[in-house]
């Protein structure tokens, strides 16, 4: 595989580390009523996480670490912060794995594609609304007013200059 894909991958994999990070905030800050929805999550972000390290291994790279920490892109002192947090991350993982599926082909860009779609559907039910590109945050702003990069970071996760890190 080419470098490009392998550089996806390893993005697809720091994103997934840092939604493994958030769920953590967020399971410990929803509601009851929607704690199974942020667990489940989180097993997903993991399982994705774990098998993204086997693939970057397979691709001949070594897979990237998680950060000890990860600033969030604003605070969380409630439910309703924490489902906005939930959204976030989910729309951060789509615009990684939308980056994967343009970069690989074969079965790692089925892979690929299910997972955009699996964070795609998370978003919505943790917005209450969807977006009419998921994983484009450029598409996406051109219908829905939503802005890209919320808290400033770019969606693998890294700072872009102009905020924190999720």
């Amino acid at each position: 595989m080419s470098a490009g894909t392998r550089k996806a991958a390893q993005a697809a994999l720091a994103a997934e580390h840092a939604a493994v990070y958030g769920y953590g905030v967020v399971g410990g800050r929803v509601a009851e009523s929607r704690r199974a929805e942020a667990t489940a999550a989180y097993h997903a972000h993991r399982a994705r996480r774990d098998a993204l390290a086997r693939t970057v291994r397979g691709l001949g790279g070594e897979p990237v670490a998680a950060q000890a920490a990860y600033a969030l892109p604003f605070a969380v002192p409630d439910p309703a912060a924490a489902v906005r947090l939930a959204a976030v991350l989910e729309d951060r993982v789509a615009g990684v794995y939308s980056d994967l599926v343009r970069a690989a082909e074969g079965p790692l860009r089925r892979e690929a594609a299910d997972a955009l779609r699996e964070a795609a559907v998370r978003a919505v039910r943790w917005r209450g609304g969807s977006v009419a590109f998921p994983g484009l945050a450029e598409r996406a702003s051109e219908g829905t007013g939503a802005k890209s990069g919320a808290g400033g970071t770019n969606r693998s996760g890294g700072t872009n200059g102009s905020g924190g890190t999720h």
